[in-house]
């Protein structure tokens, strides 16, 4: 980061990437290879190109660039969204936006992106895709709900819906064994490891593993709880403002849900989770705020144990916070 003297921030969108310069200056690319090869030319040595996170939109761009040997970093958009807060600023627009994350890449030290390989890359579109089948799959079976509430469904419309929602379940199926051959031949030990973990189930760990690459993406536990939107925020001013608090709910959701369902089971078998809850409950906590609290500490376990390279041990994680 030393030898950065040039700072570039990028807004991207579907169709289009604005940039603004650590100068003020303001160029606009078409979001394709003939875009990102006049980016390319106008960029100048020694130079960090800023984007936030965006899905796929970012994805492409910021694979090019470091590919390119451009220094690139992809940001949690809701830090830049608290920087411009603390600024004041009124102005959003895809210009004031990219100035914007010039500014924050300034004033923060950003982290570096590293190019996922293409296990990485295929187990995020596998991840996508089951996300989207998913939705699917609860639309048709809504779908089949109600067409049995009218009393007399079509039998043509009957038939078509669960024609559906069998092959819904087939591609479901066929995308979690995808999946887990995946994250087994690049981090089958890791998962076995995660998976020894009481009340750590396997989906979970397999999407712990590709969303973090391995735990390489989190410095400390507390990230990653903080990734996962397990954190609580305070909801709280002067003496009239005493609002309860929740939990972030920013991060990934289909995380958070797994880890929610794991959390039950944890409270059977996992020691240091169970002693965890009724610790909270026993003192008159809501048993939904001990639950959470109890998937903030199977990710604090998860992550011990990625960074160790061990299998669980009772006795050293029941000492974990």
């Amino acid at each position: 980061m030393d030898k950065i003297k040039h700072f570039y921030g990028v807004d991207i969108s579907k169709s289009f990437f604005d940039v603004v310069d650590q100068g003020g200056k303001h160029n606009q690319f078409s979001n394709d290879l003939k875009g990102f090869k006049s980016f390319l030319k106008a960029i100048q040595k020694d130079s960090l190109i800023v984007m936030e996170a965006t899905g796929y939109y970012h994805y492409r761009l910021a694979q090019y660039l470091y590919e390119k040997g451009i220094t690139v970093s992809v940001v949690n958009p809701l830090s830049v969204k608290r920087f411009i807060q603390m600024k004041l600023s009124k102005v959003k627009t895809d210009k004031s936006d990219a100035k914007a994350i010039c500014e924050y890449a300034q004033a923060t030290e950003v982290p570096l992106y590293t190019a996922r390989n293409a296990v990485q890359a295929e187990c995020l579109q596998l991840l996508s895709l089951q996300d989207l089948y998913l939705k699917q799959r609860t639309a048709v079976k809504n779908k089949i709900h109600g067409e049995k509430a009218l009393g007399i469904p079509s039998k043509t419309v009957s038939r078509s819906l669960n024609r559906m929602l069998k092959q819904l379940e087939k591609e479901l199926t066929q995308i979690e064994t995808k999946l887990e051959s995946l994250v087994k031949e690049t981090q089958k030990d890791q998962l076995e490891q995660l998976t020894s973990i009481p009340g750590m189930g396997k989906k979970t760990a397999m999407l712990l593993i590709v969303l973090t690459d391995g735990f390489t993406s989190f410095e400390n536990a507390r990230q990653l709880c903080c990734y996962s939107g397990l954190t609580p925020t305070i909801r709280q001013s002067g003496t009239s403002v005493r609002g309860r608090s929740r939990i972030s709910k920013v991060g990934n959701r289909k995380l958070r849900n797994l880890l929610f369902m794991c959390s039950f089971t944890a409270c059977r078998t996992n020691r240091a989770c169970r002693k965890l809850y009724e610790r909270i409950v026993e003192k008159g906590k809501s048993k939904k705020l001990a639950l959470i609290a109890v998937c903030n500490k199977l990710l604090k376990q998860a992550f011990a144990i990625a960074k160790s390279g061990t299998y669980y041990q009772e006795n050293y994680m029941s000492k974990l916070a």
